[in-house]
């Protein structure tokens, strides 16, 4: 029999050293973050549950832990060939498929417990396109229970106001991330799975909409906020289009001015949400109250965006560029090769992910297909209606769940 292979190994810490070393003065001077180191390592091995607010939130917490940190990420990372390559030996991370059960991420986590590695996940599975810490799976407990390790919740604030997931520019503002709170295993054992469940979301749960003052200064604070907005308040379903600081509805011509501060100020008239992050409840509400069954026959959105298909852990292959999108109430059809039409009905896609700022992976059992668009493509509403439908037809274990 085959012996495993070790995952831990001394090139990691020494990576890790030289990487952060190097990143060093960029993440103070060029992100203004302070990761606050965190004191009550004592030699042991932890699993680091963190709020994940922007790119470079990996590196906030290796900056706090003495160790290397071994984290689970998504698996488009491993598709991109000789980069994939690289960052299995740089850094071994942990390969996860979002939104579906992963048991050979379970394994690979164990393993890595095992060995005395630290193990760090964010439980939102996704970075937060509101500004508040989204939905977590309430799996999170067993992954909790199942490692036994001392837990450190990690909070990041003000990463959201920097670089929001839907922008590409970094504005000038404050990051700070620290060690919130510590559950150890004798303290964890004695919680109900409710109770822990609480405690984790307590400890990690940030809402950089807040106003307390701090300013995030860039000419191009709305830049490619389309790429999460579909919904204005007067017109319902819609694409916007933004610019500078301002987002305009295509549909009404309404703008709404993105400011310093967060705030949001409509141009000439009032707007009725203050931050975004409202705006974005809104719109999740508004998705919720759609019968997207009624909905089939005509197109909701239409949009242009290069399609591939991807073999997970290996690689991705292009399939069609500038491929016709059509999002309807009950599937997606896109260009396919040879301009035949590829229709993938939601009730043959087993899961959607987004991944990034605009791409979106498609799970047809074993047939993944990634969307990704153009700067202002939208990929967040074709997920959120797939999971609206799903709601809707009894497929879903939380009619709540919009997949993030």
């Amino acid at each position: 029999m085959e012996k495993k292979k070790k995952w831990i190994r001394l090139r990691h810490q020494v990576v890790r050293n030289i990487v952060l070393t190097v990143l060093g003065p960029w993440i103070r001077l060029g992100l203004h973050a302070d990761p606050k180191p965190f004191p009550g390592q004592e030699g042991r091995n932890w699993l680091i549950l963190f709020n994940h607010q922007t790119p470079y939130d990996q590196f906030f917490v290796s900056r706090s832990f003495r160790k290397p940190v071994y984290y689970l990420a998504s698996e488009d990372l491993f598709s991109k060939g000789w980069f994939s390559s690289l960052l299995r030996w740089c850094a071994a991370p942990i390969p996860i498929v979002k939104n579906t059960p992963d048991l050979r991420a379970l394994r690979n986590c164990v393993q890595v417990a095992r060995e005395g590695g630290n193990i760090g996940v964010a439980p939102e599975g996704n970075r937060t396109y509101s500004g508040k810490t989204e939905y977590m799976s309430p799996s999170i407990v067993q992954l909790v229970r199942f490692l036994k390790l001392p837990v450190a919740l990690y909070r990041i604030e003000g990463g959201f106001g920097v670089q929001p997931r839907w922008s590409d520019r970094i504005r000038r503002g404050k990051i700070r991330a620290y060690v919130s709170r510590v559950l150890e295993p004798r303290e964890y054992a004695e919680y109900s799975d409710e109770r822990l469940f609480r405690e984790i979301r307590e400890g990690l749960a940030v809402n950089d909409c807040r106003g307390d003052g701090t300013l995030y200064r860039s000419a191009r604070r709305a830049e490619y906020l389309e790429r999460a907005a579909y919904v204005c308040p007067w017109c319902g379903l819609t694409p916007f289009r933004s610019s500078g600081s301002r987002i305009r509805c295509e549909t009404c011509g309404r703008e709404v001015e993105y400011g310093e501060d967060l705030r949001l100020t409509g141009v000439g008239f009032d707007f009725p949400f203050t931050w975004y992050t409202e705006w974005y409840d809104y719109q999740n509400d508004f998705v919720r109250s759609l019968d997207l069954t009624a909905r089939a026959d005509t197109p909701l959105f239409r949009d242009t965006a290069d399609l591939y298909r991807v073999i997970l852990r290996q690689e991705r292959n292009l399939l069609r560029r500038n491929a016709a999108l059509a999002l309807c109430g009950d599937r997606i059809t896109i260009d396919g090769p040879g301009g035949q039409p590829l229709t993938l009905p939601f009730r043959e896609i087993t899961a959607a992910s987004l991944l990034g700022r605009n791409k979106m992976n498609l799970y047809l059992d074993d047939t993944v297909y990634q969307v990704k668009g153009g700067p202002r493509f939208n990929a967040l509403k074709y997920v959120n209606f797939y999971y609206r439908w799903k709601a809707l037809t009894g497929d879903a274990k939380d009619g709540e769940f919009l997949g993030l």
